[in-house]
């Protein structure tokens, strides 16, 4: 069962957010017309059914919409019209993002602690949906297994992690990369909604470890440290 995507409004950063979802985005906006599910599939690498999630997700948010394609894209279609997805609104540049991101962040609260804690509870519900839409493996999961996933999904965001090689106690993940990482100098909400993520997700699958996300430690560099739980 496909899990249901991510609602709008509140969870519009996360939509935003993830690589996937901007490039089937700017694919749809670069062609110009109405694509179906199996089209784009082919165009990303992806199983249709993870892309149909990404895309009811954008759908979610107001960012695509569904339409009707003429035509047969397969020999069990003829004669019926298919379902068909194109770009809702003109796609914005990195930099539009940006500034949605930053008024979003505004909105969540009308104090820095309200809009932290209403922050990492968005992070938390995205960490979920991840987690739903993850290769199943019984729970709880090994602590190499944790990790593995862990990586695995923080490379899929678009934060660029690499394990260290590090003597002390723990997992230490050196993210290089994060999609809002100028808005997140300003607005430590979003760094927030991170730590929701990651805490959820290491929960989701049962992981005998625990999260900490340690944002800028150096300008250009953010770090995770998974521990033992307890």
């Amino acid at each position: 069962m496909t899990p249901r995507p991510v609602t709008p409004a509140a969870d519009v950063h996360a939509v935003l957010a993830a690589p996937m979802r901007r490039r089937l985005l700017a694919h749809l906006a670069s062609v110009g017309s109405s694509l179906d599910v199996h089209e784009l599939a082919a165009e990303v690498g992806l199983h249709t059914s993870t892309v149909r999630f990404h895309l009811e997700t954008l759908r979610s948010a107001g960012l695509v919409e569904r339409t009707e394609v003429s035509g047969v894209a397969r020999q069990d279609a003829v004669g019926r019209p298919r379902t068909g997805y194109a770009v809702a609104r003109p796609v914005r540049s990195e930099a539009d993002y940006e500034e949605l991101a930053r008024r979003l962040v505004a909105g969540l609260g009308d104090t820095p602690d309200a809009r932290d804690a209403r922050a990492e509870g968005v992070g938390a519900a995205w960490g979920r949906e991840l987690a739903a839409t993850a290769t199943p493996d019984e729970a709880p999961v090994l602590a190499d297994v944790a990790v593995r996933r862990t990586v695995q999904m923080l490379d899929e965001l678009g934060f660029r992690p690499a394990e260290l090689d590090d003597p002390g106690p723990g997992i230490r993940i050196a993210l290089h990369g994060c999609p809002f990482r100028a808005v997140a100098r300003d607005n430590p909400e979003v760094c927030a909604l991170h730590r929701g993520l990651l805490t959820a997700t290491l929960e989701s699958m049962g992981s005998p470890l625990t999260g900490r996300l340690l944002p800028l430690v150096e300008p250009e560099l953010c770090m995770v440290h998974l521990d033992a739980a307890g």
